[in-house]
């Protein structure tokens, strides 16, 4: 099932808020399969006043959170998980940056569930910009009570 979210919708899903939210839509979400996400970065993000003021580039820890926020609402909207519960990153392996990401650049970010046990969701995910894939990783999350 194809399901698209706005921020508003993915906003009453996350607990995340600005400048922390790093997710603007869903363009995609099988239910149990997969998930697309994407991010619109602009010179407005305030990391970019550090990194790197001459030579603006999204630090890549920010990448993997903006995938691991994309995994969070797959795992509430699949599993329909209670809103008293607060998503927490488990784990990130075989991170790999390919290509900056810099201000003017989409972010698409493709999540697919490789396993969901006793709660812990592992993600194969991998973002791209035009096509071109900037960063890939298997994140892992879990839930619990706030």
């Amino acid at each position: 099932m194809a399901m698209v979210l706005n921020i508003q919708e993915i906003m009453k899903l996350l607990p995340h808020r600005f400048p922390f939210i790093l997710v603007d839509r869903i363009v995609e979400l099988e239910e149990g399969k997969k998930i697309v996400g994407v991010k619109n970065v602009t010179i407005n993000e305030p990391f970019f006043q550090g990194h790197f003021p001459d030579h603006p580039i999204m630090p890549g820890v920010l990448i993997l959170e903006a995938m691991a926020q994309v995994g969070g609402v797959f795992a509430i909207v699949s599993d329909k998980i209670d809103d008293d519960k607060v998503t927490y990153f488990a784990g990130i392996d075989k991170a790999r940056f390919r290509k900056p990401v810099v201000p003017g650049d989409v972010l698409r970010m493709e999540l697919e569930l490789l396993t969901c046990r006793r709660g812990l969701y592992c993600f194969k995910g991998k973002a791209y910009v035009d096509g071109t894939l900037v960063a890939e990783a298997e994140l892992k999350a879990t839930f619990a009570a706030r």
